[in-house]
Formats: C-alpha cells, sequence, structure tokens
C-alpha cells in the first residue's frame, strides 16, 4: 500500500492529470478521442471574459491538429456542478464563435467532469449532456459532436465501461490516503500513483490542501444554518414577513441570513430560501 494525497483536493486531481501522458490515456479511454498535444493547461482562463462571468478551468488542452478542444473539471462538493459545468462547456464553445464566420465552432468542446464527493445529487457512475441531433426514435445523427461527461467514482458498478473502470477506481482508492498500486495495469494510471505518492506533496501543495479542506468545511457549516433554519419555519417567516408591523425586522433577519449564505449558494437559490428578490440578493452580493 502507498500512502498517498488524496484527488479529492483540487491541486492534486491538476498535478496528476496534468501530465500530458496520463491526460491523453484518460481522454483515450473516456472520449475514444487520441489526442496530439504537448502540454496541458491548468487554470485556463479566456481574457476577455465570454459573457458577464469569468470562468477558469482546471485542466484544458487543445488538439494541435484543430480537432478537439478538452477540459476536465474536478468537483469535490457543490449543489450547482451540473449547472456550473454546462456553462463552462458554452464558455468554451462561445470563445471560438467570436471570430468565426458562422455559427459553426471549428473545433469540438469535450468537457469530462470528475465529482469525488459523496454529495453528488444523482448516484450514478456516469451522466452525459449530449448535443447531437436526434431523431424522434432517438438515433443519433453524429451532426454535432461537443459533449459533457460526468464521471462519479464513487458510484462504480459491474455495468460501468471497462474502459472507464481503472480511471475511476483509481479515483476512488485514493480518497481515504491509501492505495494499493498492484491493482492498476495501465501505465498512465500507474504514473497517477506516483504524482500523488504523499512523500512528493510539496509544502506549498500541502497548505493548498488545507485550504480547500477548510473552504469546505466552512460550506458545510453555512449549509447547516440554512437547513437549521428550515426545520424551525424561520426562513418561510421571515421570507413572508409579519403584517403586524414586524415586516421591517423579518426582512432585516432575513437578510441576514442571506449574507451568511452567499459563499455556499448562487443567488437563485438563495432567494428561494429566504423569500428575498434575486435582485435584492444580486445587490447584496455586490456589496459584501
Amino acid at each position: 500500500m502507498k500512502q498517498v494525497a488524496s484527488l479529492q483536493y483540487g491541486v492534486i486531481f491538476k498535478k496528476a492529470f496534468c501530465d500530458v501522458d496520463v491526460f491523453k490515456g484518460f481522454v483515450r479511454d473516456i472520449l475514444g478521442i487520441e489526442l496530439n498535444i504537448d502540454k496541458v493547461e491548468t487554470e485556463k482562463e479566456f481574457k476577455p471574459a465570454i459573457g458577464k462571468v469569468a470562468v477558469k478551468f482546471d485542466l484544458y488542452a487543445q488538439d494541435n491538429d484543430g480537432r478537439v478542444i478538452v477540459e476536465i473539471q474536478h468537483q469535490y462538493a457543490a449543489d450547482d456542478h451540473y449547472d456550473r459545468f454546462l456553462h463552462y462547456h458554452c464558455v468554451a464553445l462561445l470563445e471560438q464563435i467570436e471570430n468565426a464566420k458562422n455559427y459553426k465552432p471549428p473545433l469540438a468542446v469535450y468537457t469530462i467532469v470528475v465529482l469525488t464527493s459523496a454529495d453528488t445529487k444523482y448516484r450514478e457512475d456516469v451522466l452525459t449532456i449530449d448535443f447531437d441531433l436526434k431523431t424522434k426514435e432517438g438515433k443519433g445523427l453524429n451532426a454535432i459532436p461537443h459533449k459533457v461527461i460526468f464521471l462519479c467514482p464513487r458510484h462504480v458498478d459491474e455495468n460501468t465501461p471497462t474502459a472507464y473502470r481503472e480511471w475511476l477506481d483509481v479515483i476512488f482508492d485514493s480518497l481515504d490516503g491509501s492505495i494499493d498500486e498492484t491493482l492498476y495495469h495501465k501505465s498512465e494510471v500507474q504514473k497517477i500513483v506516483e504524482h500523488i505518492q504523499k512523500s512528493d506533496v510539496s509544502p506549498e501543495e500541502k497548505a493548498q490542501m488545507i485550504e480547500e479542506y477548510n473552504w469546505e468545511e466552512f460550506k458545510k457549516r453555512q449549509e447547516k444554518i440554512l437547513r437549521d433554519a428550515l426545520k424551525k419555519g424561520e426562513v418561510k417567516a421571515l421570507a413572508k414577513g409579519k403584517a403586524e408591523g414586524k415586516a421591517e425586522g423579518e426582512q432585516t433577519k432575513a437578510l441576514a441570513i442571506a449574507r451568511n449564505l452567499l459563499v455556499a449558494m448562487n443567488n437563485t437559490q438563495i432567494a428561494e430560501m429566504t423569500g428575498l428578490t434575486i435582485e435584492t440578493v444580486e445587490q447584496l452580493r455586490n456589496n459584501d
């Protein structure tokens, strides 16, 4: 058994998967595409930003032959990851259109999202957003290649595609901090084990792991505040206010709860939970 740093941490996940051979092997087995790349970018951003929300890709590679862009995103825990990474995917499409002569992106875009949290909404090993045209019988026409794939290592089962298994298994195995390296035979998967050995984690990477851990714990505490408030019926009461002269005080309390939730939830979720308008929540976020 080897002691390793968990791939639930973004800094460790990027360390392992930014290896060109690892990235290419992963894409080959998940997408069936042989990439021609000589580098993998981390923390990739488009400048200027596309739209009003700047996005950052954990891992990004563009095929040298101009055939495909692949992003690999890692997510530990979040309620909005399906919508968020669909947005990221669309940004990568729109970035190409900016200088194109028509609406057809010159490069196919594939986004692979690895979800290591136990709190994923759907307990499935593989989920796909397929942009292809389909007949009324559901037959794909292979007209549009773009695709988003969500992979959940915690939910691998006997029907998980064989090509995916070693990759998902090694990610899952790392979560408890130890790996039996004899179980893995793909050279690229063995390289992952080498990259994440605990003895090879730098002080800087360790510091980032601590920051990530503290951030996740903070979000959990904020979510607990919300759950407790919901159990007591406080949020609905605060949202509606009280007609008999108490509306102003209740509104103040609702705003206070909303401020606590800003770091853990998006504007729509906060509005739904507190009864505040989305405009009010947006104003709170901009002012804080």
